[in-house]
């Protein structure tokens, strides 16, 4: 079979096999899934950024045009030995496991096909063509487990002259691994406010993590998501006690209700699970979150989210429209956000 498993595919990145001329790399994780793309464009020794060497096509033209992938292999480069042609953002339709299948059938010489591609089951058509044929190579792209975060903390900080903590990298652990991009750019952002220290401390990683007030509206959201209605109440408060206007944690909540709808309506069309969903989300769901909206997500269909949608825009207009209860108001729709939560777990 044509395939590597997950732990296999950094020891044949290093080690890429020339006679491979169809590569597939998949997987939930999307960071990764393009972080090792670059690795095994940057091994073809082809310039990336020569538009006649490298031809990178999206995944959305070749659906309409999958013959396109064909022509564009069987092309003889004119300024070089060969060329790679690069699909972007692949879905598993049938059109590109036909295509990938008349290139393994009849290879192109001057031509290695590289395909990013989102989380594939298997028997899907992309995977199945790609697994059973010869002179291709199947990639698995899942989320980092304990020993991949440790290594990419350890390259990360190491880049930074750093050490780090057993504390702190415990606390760090616990946070980072969902998506490849997300968390070496954690680790990028926490490097440099740690730039010049030597170590890194627990202390550090809690204070990296961002504004204190932005910090403490999401503590309050992310107890709306959880059914948690008591920390709901009290994060509430602390906010209101603290000057923030009623209007920040709604407009909070009304763009983590966009965000949770989008989710949740491509685990029902993609049948995607709800950590697959929350790893590829544009923009990335921040790391200490992803567990909540995980959670969150296994609770609130398409059709709840909608109707959360209308109860926080319908509290935005009302504290425009009397300002003078705008605590009052922004409370109440959110405590029965809150208390949906609470019923939808159970």
């Amino acid at each position: 079979m044509a395939q590597k498993k997950a732990h296999e595919v950094d020891g044949w990145l290093a080690r890429p096999d020339p006679g491979t001329r169809i590569v597939l790399i998949y997987g939930p994780d999307r960071g990764l899934v393009s972080e090792r793309a670059k690795r095994f464009a940057a091994s073809t020794g082809l310039p990336l950024d020569d538009p006649f060497g490298v031809i990178k096509l999206s995944g959305s033209a070749l659906e309409a045009d999958p013959g396109r992938l064909v022509d564009e292999a069987r092309t003889v480069p004119m300024f070089a030995t060969h060329r790679l042609v690069w699909v972007l953002d692949a879905g598993g339709d049938k059109g590109m496991a036909d295509a990938v299948k008349a290139l393994l059938d009849t290879p192109a010489p001057d031509a290695v096909v590289l395909i990013e591609a989102d989380d594939l089951k298997k028997g899907s058509a992309l995977r199945s063509a790609v697994e059973g044929g010869s002179g291709a190579m199947a990639l698995p792209c899942y989320a980092d487990d304990s020993r991949g975060v440790d290594r990419l903390i350890d390259e990360e900080l190491g880049k930074a002259g750093l050490s780090i903590s057993l504390d702190a990298r415990q606390l760090l652990k616990s946070a980072l691994g969902g998506d490849r991009l997300a968390s070496r750019g954690e680790l990028e952002k926490l490097a440099l406010y740690c730039a010049g220290k030597g170590k890194v401390e627990a202390e550090d990683v809690r204070l990296a993590t961002g504004d204190a007030s932005a910090t403490s509206v999401d503590n309050a959201i992310d107890a709306v998501l959880s059914g948690r209605i008591d920390d709901f109440d009290g994060a509430f408060a602390q906010l209101m006690s603290s000057g923030t206007a009623p209007f920040l944690p709604l407009a909070s909540a009304l763009r983590q209700f966009h965000a949770l709808q989008i989710m949740r309506d491509s685990m029902d069309r993609e049948r995607k699970t709800a950590a697959a969903a929350v790893a590829s989300a544009r923009p990335p769901v921040f790391f200490s979150r992803r567990t909540v909206v995980e959670n969150a997500l296994k609770g609130w269909s398409t059709e709840a989210c909608a109707r959360a949608l209308q109860r926080i825009n319908a509290a935005i207009l009302e504290t425009r429209r009397r300002p003078e209860l705008a605590r009052a108001v922004a409370r109440q729709a959110l405590l029965a956000i809150a208390i949906e939560s609470s019923r939808a777990r159970r």
